[in-house]
C-alpha cells in the first residue's frame, strides 16, 4: 500500500543549495576554494584573505573611474578639411586718426575739444611749440570763442562727418582679380570712429566666395591714410594717437567687428601680406563644456559671437552706469556728450577692456592683400574624453581582473541571496498558507484505506466479491487475462 501525505516537509522542497555546493559551481574566482567542504585550514583562510583583498582593490579603482567620470572631462579635436569653395571673411579696417582734422569745425572744438586734447578745460591750445605752424594757425583761429553762439552738438553726426571718407582713402580694390568700388565697403561704428567692412554681407548684398587659395584670389586694396588730416596730439587718449596707419580685423559676417580689441595693425610705406584660414569650432555643452546650446539672450545680436557678447557686456554697463551710449554700441539709448565721454564713458570702459596699439611708419601709402592660404579650413571640436560605455568597460575589466566577475556572476549571487532569503521568510511560516492553498490545485494520493472510506465506493457494494471479469472486457485493448475487482 502507497500512502502519500501532505507533510510540513514539503514547506522546506524549496529549502537552496548549501553554501559550499553554491560556491562549488559559481562563476566567482576563489569562492570555491573559500567555502569548501573542508574543515577550517590556513588555505581556506588565505584564500579569504586574498579574495578580500582584491574586492578591496576592486573598490578602490572602481570608485576612481566614477570621481573621474563625474569630472565630465573633453578632449580637443584639431583636424583640416580640404573644401571646394570657401566664403570670403568680412574684412574691417578703421584709420587710427579718428576725424579729419579740416572737418572739425568751431563748434565741434567747443563741445570736443578737451575730448581730442586739442583744448584743456579753459578752452585754450594747450601747448603750441609742438605743434605744426600751418594747424597750429587754423587751430588758433577756430579756438577764439570770442562772441561765439554754441549750437546743438551730436556725436553720432560728429563722427560720420569728421571720420576719413572711403571715397577718399581708397586709391584702387581688387577682388579675385576684378575690380571693386567704395560702394562695396559699408560704413561701420567702432571704438576707433568711422570704419569700413568689405563683404559685409548685409544689404541685399550676397557673400562673396573664392575657390582658391594664394595671392590674386582674395582682396587687394590700396589705401591713402591722409595723414595730413590727422589731428595734431599733444597727449595720447582713447580718441587721439601718436601712431599712424590702419587698424584691420578679419572676422565673420555673423559678428559685429571688435577692432580695438581684436584688430592688427598695417603699416604705411609697405606692402602687407596676410594669409588667413577659417577656423570652425564645435562646443560641448555643460558639464563637459561652458557653452550653452541655446539662444543668446543679447537684445541686440540676432547671432551669438564672443565679439557681441562683449560689446553686449560693454554697451549694458555704459547704459547702467553713464546713462548714455558710445556711438558704436547698439541699441537706443542716447548717445553721450563729450562731457560724458570723458567724465564717465571712457573711465568706465577701461575697467573692463583693453586696447592693442601698434606702432607704424610715418609715410600715406599702404597696400593691403589678404587671401586664403589655401582652400581648406580647420575644425577645432571638443569631444567627450569619457563617457558611459567607458567607464562600464573599466569597472568590466577591473572586475575580470581581480575576481573573474561579470554581470552574469553579479546576478548569480543576487540570485542565491534572494533564494535563502525566500527560504527563511518561509520557514517563519510566512508560506505555509499559500503552500496549502496551492496544494488544493494538486492531485492527493490516498492510501488504500482512504479509497475504501470514500462515499463512492458504496454503489459497487454490491458486486459479489471475487467477482471475475472476462479478458476481453475492454475493446481495442489486447487481453491480459483474468483479474479481480477489490473490496471496498
Amino acid at each position: 500500500m502507497m500512502d502519500l501525505k501532505v507533510d510540513e516537509e514539503e514547506v522546506d522542497s524549496g529549502q537552496p543549495v548549501s553554501i559550499q555546493a553554491f560556491a562549488s559551481s559559481s562563476t566567482l574566482h576563489g569562492l570555491s576554494h573559500i567555502f569548501s567542504y573542508e574543515r577550517l585550514s590556513l588555505k581556506r583562510v588565505v584564500w579569504a584573505l586574498c579574495f578580500l583583498g582584491s574586492l578591496a582593490l576592486l573598490a578602490l579603482v572602481c570608485t576612481n573611474r566614477i570621481q573621474y567620470y563625474f569630472l565630465y572631462p573633453h578632449v580637443t579635436k584639431l583636424d583640416e578639411v580640404a573644401a571646394t569653395r570657401l566664403t570670403f571673411p568680412a574684412v574691417t579696417f578703421c584709420n587710427l586718426n579718428e576725424f579729419r582734422f579740416s572737418r572739425v569745425t568751431k563748434n565741434d572744438l567747443y563741445h570736443a575739444g578737451e575730448l581730442l586734447a586739442l583744448l584743456n578745460n579753459r578752452y585754450e591750445i594747450p601747448d603750441t611749440q609742438t605743434a605744426d605752424e600751418k594747424q597750429l594757425e587754423i587751430l588758433q583761429d577756430k579756438a577764439n570763442f570770442r562772441n561765439f553762439k554754441p549750437k546743438p552738438f551730436n556725436m553720432l553726426e560728429f563722427y560720420d562727418r569728421a571720420g576719413h571718407d572711403i571715397r577718399e582713402m581708397l586709391l584702387s580694390c581688387f577682388f579675385r582679380g576684378e575690380q571693386c568700388t567704395p560702394e562695396d565697403f559699408k560704413v561701420v561704428f567702432t571704438r576707433y570712429g568711422k570704419c569700413y567692412t568689405f563683404n559685409a554681407g548685409q544689404d541685399g548684398k550676397p557673400r562673396l566666395i573664392t575657390m582658391k587659395g594664394g595671392t590674386g584670389n582674395g582682396l587687394e586694396i590700396m589705401l591713402d591714410i591722409q595723414q595730413d588730416e590727422y589731428l595734431p596730439v599733444w597727449g595720447e587718449t582713447d580718441e587721439t594717437s601718436f601712431e599712424a596707419g590702419i587698424k584691420v580685423q578679419i572676422h565673420s559676417q555673423d559678428e559685429p567687428p571688435l577692432i580695438d580689441q581684436l584688430g592688427f595693425g598695417v603699416a604705411p610705406g609697405f606692402q602687407t601680406f596676410v594669409s588667413c584660414q577659417e577656423q570652425r569650432l564645435i562646443y560641448l555643452p555643460p558639464p563637459w563644456g561652458d557653452c550653452k546650446a541655446v539662444a543668446g539672450d543679447s537684445e541686440f545680436y540676432d547671432t551669438y559671437s564672443i565679439t557681441a557678447c562683449r560689446i553686449d557686456c560693454e554697451t549694458r554697463y555704459l547704459v547702467e552706469n553713464c546713462n548714455c551710449r558710445m556711438v558704436h554700441m547698439p541699441g537706443d539709448a542716447p548717445y553721450c556728450t563729450p562731457e560724458q565721454y570723458k567724465e564717465c564713458a571712457d573711465p568706465a570702459l577701461g575697467e573692463i577692456s583693453w586696447w592693442r596699439r601698434t606702432t607704424s611708419t610715418a609715410e600715406n601709402i599702404l597696400v593691403l592683400d589678404i587671401f586664403f592660404e589655401a582652400l581648406n579650413y580647420e575644425t577645432i571640436e571638443q569631444k567627450k574624453a569619457y563617457e558611459v560605455a567607458g567607464l562600464l568597460g573599466d569597472i568590466g575589466g577591473q572586475m575580470g581582473l581581480f575576481i573573474g566577475a561579470s554581470i552574469l556572476t553579479v546576478l548569480e549571487l543576487f540570485d542565491y541571496a534572494y533564494e535563502v532569503i525566500k527560504h527563511r521568510l518561509c520557514r517563519r511560516g510566512k508560506c505555509r498558507k499559500n503552500h496549502k492553498r496551492n496544494n488544493t490545485d494538486k492531485g492527493v494520493a490516498l492510501s488504500m484505506d482512504d479509497v475504501k472510506r470514500h462515499n463512492p465506493c458504496e454503489s459497487i457494494r454490491g458486486h459479489p466479491a471475487g467477482m471475475t471479469y472476462a479478458a476481453n472486457i475492454l475493446p481495442h485493448h489486447p487481453a491480459r487475462g483474468t483479474f479481480e475487482d477489490f473490496t471496498c
